[in-house]
């Protein structure tokens, strides 16, 4: 059934999977024409959830494979995994205190980065996107090692990355729309502003993919720089979060989202 995406490019195929990504945000923020509200036990579960599967994928996608390929390239196996890693949360931490940003469901004196004149709505779809970008690379990392034809490196695994991190943007899109529609934007105007978070998924897919197909040496490098930018979100945004209220519920959330995303990676990589 995938001999048709087999044949081709791994660039096309970064480009293809984080585009289904993309569309999961769509997805999420199509909620706003059916609700007006979340249900705060849903979002914290939902929250839980796409933790789960960040740091999951986070392991099993990036870090293991990028060791793994290391020792395989006769390079010292923890060193790209470690300055890969601490290089991907340095980014996340820089980006951060750089654009200006608002989270879900913080009042207007909480935004972040530098000082900005931004309406509300853009700086909440700023925050989703500035999260978005290590899961776009990763997805693009994973596909571009298809082409370094290392054992390590599968298809299945590269498809399986891809559908978590499409799993864990469907409550992204909706925490965006659904605030938005509540504070009186229009469903039509809410859904735009939803999914233009996930719209920087395609592009960083396929830079990820095309600088490790033409820089080979950096793939381990790049798998863990992908997985300290995923754990950095977690851990700045969404176990945060999701801890708010439901502390039980939102916990339970991250198990089953580990789980599932440990489950298909295992299962199909």
């Amino acid at each position: 059934m995938m001999g048709w995406f087999e044949g081709l490019n791994h660039v096309v195929q970064a480009l293809i999977a984080t585009c289904f990504t993309w569309f999961v945000t769509a997805l999420g923020a199509a909620m706003v024409f059916f609700f007006k509200r979340i249900n705060r036990t849903v979002l914290d579960a939902m929250m839980g959830f796409a933790g789960g599967v960040m740091i999951a994928a986070s392991f099993w996608s990036l870090l293991n494979p990028a060791i793994d390929m290391a020792e395989k390239m006769g390079q010292t196996p923890w060193i790209p995994a470690v300055l890969g890693f601490i290089a991907g949360g340095a980014f996340l931490w820089v980006a951060d205190r750089i654009i200006p940003h608002l989270h879900a469901g913080q009042p207007p004196a909480r935004v972040e980065g530098v000082k900005s004149s931004f309406e509300r709505s853009v700086l909440l779809v700023l925050a989703i996107t500035l999260h978005n970008i290590p899961e776009g690379l990763a997805v693009g990392v994973a596909f571009g090692a298809l082409a370094a034809n290392i054992p390590s490196a599968s298809l299945a695994g590269a498809v399986a990355l891809a559908i978590g991190i499409g799993l864990q943007n469907f409550p992204e899109g909706s925490s965006v729309s659904v605030p938005l529609r509540r504070e009186g934007f229009s469903r039509g105007k809410a859904f735009l502003y939803g999914q233009a978070s996930g719209l920087v998924e395609p592009f960083a897919g396929v830079l990820g993919a095309v600088s490790v197909v033409l820089i080979r040496p950096i793939l381990p490098y790049a798998l863990a720089f992908a997985a300290g930018a995923m754990i950095y979100v977690v851990v700045e945004e969404l176990i945060p979060e999701s801890q708010t209220e439901h502390t039980d519920v939102a916990t339970i959330g991250a198990m089953a989202g580990f789980a599932v995303m440990m489950t298909m990676d295992v299962a199909l990589g």
